[in-house]
């Protein structure tokens, strides 16, 4: 059962059938836009489906790039969501972080930003941190975990990939995953599952969003 009232399932449904554009590819922190209006981004380890839950959430084939090779991925990607009761909405899909195929320097170097950002934001309502489901949570994401609880950023766990394991398994990483986010500061009580393929969970984020962006409009 959605955890989510039938008003917020269509809220979410109706905010993200508008026009969704991409705004700006940041690979610095000086290159951000202009903190004046609400966002939301969405952090996970390397290949762990950012960009097919970002497609699959707004309905577009290739609004964000999918790549088969972890940490392709090398800037804050911003893209605008409007609604006419909000100003206007960024998504941000950020770098993965954990693995990448790059120069030691370099990976340091978008890494930094990538936790310069997650841990200096004013204008970031939430992170979406997303936990591949075959595997659970990593000490890579528990660092991340660590620096969202001192910075007091609200972050909420996000299960991709639900199509991938089999039913008993998936319970387990859930329950497991719940018990572990119940002890953090910051972390959103509510988990939610998803499979970017099959579809599952995508009305529930939606909802989630949408619950941010007119809490906060």
């Amino acid at each position: 059962m959605t955890p989510f009232t039938e008003a917020e399932v269509e809220a979410g449904r109706l905010l993200f059938a508008r026009e969704c554009d991409f705004i700006i590819g940041a690979a610095e922190l000086a290159q951000l836009p202009d903190g004046d209006r609400l966002e939301i981004c969405f952090a996970g380890r390397s290949n762990v489906g950012k960009s097919s839950l970002i497609n699959a959430l707004t309905g577009r084939k290739s609004l964000a790039r999918a790549s088969n090779t972890p940490g392709r991925t090398q800037q804050l990607n911003y893209f605008a969501l409007a609604h006419p009761d909000i100003t206007k909405l960024y998504l941000v899909d950020l770098p993965g972080y954990g693995y990448a195929r790059a120069p030691k320097g370099e990976v340091e170097r978008w890494q930094g930003v990538l936790r310069g950002y997650l841990s200096g934001r004013a204008s970031l309502r939430r992170c979406f941190l997303l936990i591949d489901s075959r595997h659970g949570i990593k000490a890579v994401d528990s660092e991340i975990m660590d620096m969202l609880d001192v910075a007091a950023v609200s972050y909420q766990t996000v299960l991709t990939k639900a199509d991938k394991v089999k039913a008993n398994e998936l319970d387990k990483v859930i329950d497991a995953t719940a018990k572990l986010i119940g002890k953090r500061p910051a972390a959103y009580p509510q988990l939610i599952v998803t499979s970017a393929e099959k579809q599952e969970g995508i009305e529930d984020l939606r909802a989630a969003v949408a619950r941010l962006a007119f809490e906060n409009a």
